[in-house]
């Protein structure tokens, strides 16, 4: 993989577009990208469920609410069974996938990983969209294997694809500064385009407000875009601010306010027009500002997330249901469509309360 040239006239329109351009316009380019790739009426969203199977981790990231140390009174770690009722109640709603990661977790052996896609395969059947990049790194660390065999057999087992998870700003810089024990940017990247090249698909993400330059966060969407032309293995971003409360070592950090989050969604379309499917992250903002995202680039709603641990342990706890999310779409002018984890769509009729 190669840098990104910050002095390149590439990065320079693309910093002069993010910082210049008025609001209003910025959406307007953006929203022509969105219906040059999606001329239809439709805005998506994934029935899933966010299930993190342990909360106890060594990567001490200051920006984190949810994990806990080793030995920690509230460290936990889920059984098969807990992991299985949580999947059928999914199934029950109409869940299509379920998304499942954790901390970096020293105790647990690589069988045990193994061993549960099996048995969530045999016994709860579902699409498992789970383990970032930043977990598949630490378990080739911890257990000796490079990474494309930890991605082949997690594959093997079970896994179906990868989330975005741990890419927070993709500058070893402010990686070091906020993050220095997790997978630094090559080898987060590494990641997702050794899972390509086995046939996997993967999200991409963005979690901003660490203290970043304007520059980092254009240079992390150049890294994108990069892995993106030579493997085209992203199906979507995600960008989010930090949600600072709580957390253990930037609580201080003033939060972002939604101006600057459509401001990077937009950008963000922009720039990725080689990433097709752009998420709003109504999660962190809220529906209203979930709904003019649809109008600053993004064509997807996220997901119902009927349960949610990791952002709401730093205080954000916005909710939804499956009426209200299909009246939030229709009412911004589109027609609401459920998905699969590839945005295939599925043939479900609109949800009646």
């Amino acid at each position: 993989m190669t840098g990104v040239d910050r002095s390149s006239s590439a990065f320079r329109e693309a910093l002069e577009l993010y910082q210049r351009t008025p609001l209003l316009e910025l959406a307007r380019l953006a929203d022509e990208k969105r219906w040059e790739q999606h001329p239809e009426n439709v805005v998506t969203y994934i029935i899933d469920r966010n299930i993190n199977y342990t909360n106890v981790c060594v990567a001490d990231c200051g920006f984190c609410a949810f994990y806990r140390r080793p030995k920690h009174d509230e460290g936990y770690v889920l059984s098969f069974e807990e992991i299985g009722r949580k999947i059928d109640e999914c199934i029950e709603i109409g869940g299509v996938q379920i998304l499942i990661q954790g901390g970096h977790n020293p105790y647990i052996p690589f069988g045990w990983y193994l061993e549960l896609l099996r048995y969530i395969k045999t016994h709860h059947p579902i699409h498992v969209h789970g383990f970032s990049p930043s977990e598949i790194v630490f378990f080739s660390e911890r257990f000796g294997l490079d990474v494309a065999q930890v991605i082949r057999e997690l594959h093997s087992a079970g896994l179906d694809s990868i989330p975005g998870g741990g890419g927070e700003i993709l500058v070893d810089a402010v990686r070091r500064r906020v993050s220095r024990k997790k997978a630094m940017t090559d080898d987060w990247l590494a990641v997702q385009a050794e899972a390509h090249r086995q046939g996997m698909r993967s999200s991409v993400t963005m979690m901003y407000g660490l203290g970043e330059t304007p520059e980092d966060r254009i240079e992390h969407l150049f890294r994108i875009r990069e892995v993106q032309a030579e493997t085209g293995g992203f199906t979507a971003f995600i960008c989010w601010p930090l949600q600072p409360e709580g957390t253990p070592t930037m609580s201080h950090m003033p939060k972002a306010d939604s101006l600057s989050y459509l401001r990077l969604l937009a950008v963000g379309r922009i720039v990725l027009d080689n990433v097709p499917n752009h998420q709003a992250s109504w999660v962190t903002m809220g529906h209203k500002i979930g709904q003019v995202a649809l109008r600053f680039g993004a064509n997807d709603y996220g997901s119902l997330m009927m349960e949610e641990n990791v952002v709401s342990a730093a205080g954000t706890t916005y909710r939804t249901t499956l009426a209200e999310i299909e009246r939030l779409i229709t009412d911004a002018g589109f027609e609401a469509r459920r998905r699969q984890q590839d945005y295939t769509l599925i043939d479900a009729p609109a949800f009646v309360a």
